[in-house]
């Protein structure tokens, strides 16, 4: 069919209706009424183009818009790596909610995760919310209702005694917010770096308290600025956030709370284009059903973080952290066997080095780290005796300022020997740990000394175990313990 008629000076409207309407409207990205006067987009077929060309001088590509992080961070929180598998869910969700057999295509997903998402229909809002349970308003989606289409930044909390990190979705950049210093990128990352080494000396309760106030004010300054600016912010925000989901899971014990703030510790991530941080923030996602035993969905984590790690710089020691974590899952599903297999993955690519650096936010691995996740794997997979050899060896090799991991090295080993039948050595070890938990707490070796004290208890009797037992259920250890 001929796009313009013969006379090309008088333009008339053409019956396009039905099938052809829409693909005329799809491929020329106009609405109908203009397609009927073809005159009228004549000037917008020349410039159109569905692979634009983006490049600078010299060659160099510019960066494709990022789009909807909000929507992409949290399809693949909720598993879906693909928008493919993501479309597949919405449709399989629908019956569940009496919608019947609706029709959610890969280009539906595709237009909802573009930089201009459209509001979605009503039916579809409903299946959205119910497969990634979370509100319409922080997919990313602009009521078309709202004057300004932006969101206001969420409120920072002023709860001194519980705070929590600012959860809203990050908020489109208002235009003229007026925050555009020079130096307030570079003044807000100082910041986090700051929390980043506070966190190996600093009690958590108090580090969470500083950290959560943090990333209000940053979720605020990502609202009011734009560009370069807008970007290292969002970054400085993600890693932030990280920090905050870290604290919350293996400190604090607050899993729920953790698994939230790391799928907005990932829309910050994509909103500033870091697939290297988003990869460490996914990664840390997968020890929430990891340590819950949800071995499918832990996998699929994981999988989507070595797909981010790929298209980031990934070093040697992320990549081995990579299978650390994975392992780490496993043996909490019960796949030891599995779990040494990657962590001799693991040292071989830390032998076998690698072209780039790490991150300077990338500090909780090294070859240290990782022999004591193989020594508790070792434990769990049923060779004490080559647990015992490993995790000794770790805590010659610990730093002094390595409390933390001392502590639950020291509570690992005090497990090897309550399978070995030493209850009194197992006892010294557990003391040795709660030492350390009454300078810093740490929640994950306070669960490796309960795990101890259980397996103790044909020992009850005795009176190294009952010291235990007046050390572990003091007045400080069991407020401490209740209080968080």
């Amino acid at each position: 069919m001929a796009l313009y008629p013969p006379d090309k000076h008088r333009p008339r409207e053409w019956p396009i209706e039905g099938l052809t309407g829409d693909i005329l409207r799809t491929f020329l990205g106009v609405p109908l009424r203009e397609i009927r006067n073809p005159a009228s987009i004549r000037p917008r077929l020349r410039i159109r183009s569905r692979h634009p060309v983006r490049s600078l001088p010299g060659g160099k590509s510019l960066p494709r818009p990022a789009g909807n992080t909000h929507l992409k961070a949290a399809r693949l929180h909720a598993g879906y790596a693909s928008q493919q598998t993501f479309a597949d869910a919405l449709a399989r969700a629908a019956p569940q909610l009496g919608l019947g057999n609706l029709e959610v295509s890969v280009r539906q997903v595709r237009r909802w995760e573009s930089a201009t998402p459209p509001w979605p229909h009503p039916d579809h809002q409903r299946v959205l919310i119910h497969v990634l349970n979370l509100p319409i308003e922080e997919l990313g989606f602009a009521p078309p209702w709202t004057a300004s289409g932006t969101h206001s930044p969420p409120a920072i909390s002023t709860d001194v005694q519980h705070p929590r990190v600012a959860r809203a979705a990050l908020p489109i950049p208002r235009a003229g917010a007026g925050i555009q210093a020079s130096t307030v990128s570079s003044d807000y990352v100082a910041i986090t770096a700051a929390h980043r080494r506070l966190y190996f000396a600093v009690q958590p309760s108090e580090l969470y308290r500083a950290v959560a106030e943090h990333t209000g004010l940053g979720t605020h300054l990502v609202s009011a600025t734009t560009g370069t600016t807008r970007r290292i912010l969002a970054a400085g925000l993600a890693e932030s956030l990280l920090l905050a989901g870290r604290i919350e899971f293996f400190d604090l014990r607050r899993t729920d709370d953790a698994d939230a703030t790391f799928l907005h510790a990932l829309q910050a991530a994509g909103a500033a284009e870091d697939p290297l941080l988003g990869a460490a923030i996914l990664a840390h996602a997968a020890f929430v059903p990891g340590w819950s035993g949800r071995r499918d969905d832990a996998a699929e984590r994981v999988r989507a973080a070595r797909v981010y790690a790929r298209r980031g710089t990934a070093s040697a020691e992320f990549n081995a952290w990579l299978d650390a974590v994975e392992a780490e899952c496993e043996t909490r599903c019960g796949h030891a066997d599995e779990a040494l297999r990657l962590i001799g993955q693991a040292e071989d690519a830390l032998a076998a080095g690698g072209e780039h650096a790490s991150p300077d936010w990338f500090d909780w691995f090294s070859p240290v780290r990782l022999a004591a996740f193989k020594g508790n794997t070792e434990l769990e997979a049923g060779y004490v005796k080559q647990a015992r050899a490993t995790l000794t060896n770790v805590l010659e090799q610990l730093s002094e300022e390595g409390g933390k991991q001392r502590a639950v090295i020291l509570g690992d080993l005090a497990a090897v020997e309550a399978a070995e039948g030493n209850p009194e050595a197992a006892c010294i070890y557990a003391e040795q740990a709660l030492d350390l938990l009454a300078i810093a707490w740490y929640a994950t070796a306070m669960d490796r000394i309960r795990n101890v004290r259980r397996a103790l208890q044909a020992w009850a009797d005795h009176e190294y175990v009952k010291r235990l037992d007046d050390r572990l259920y003091d007045w400080e250890t069991t407020f401490s313990a209740l209080q968080r």
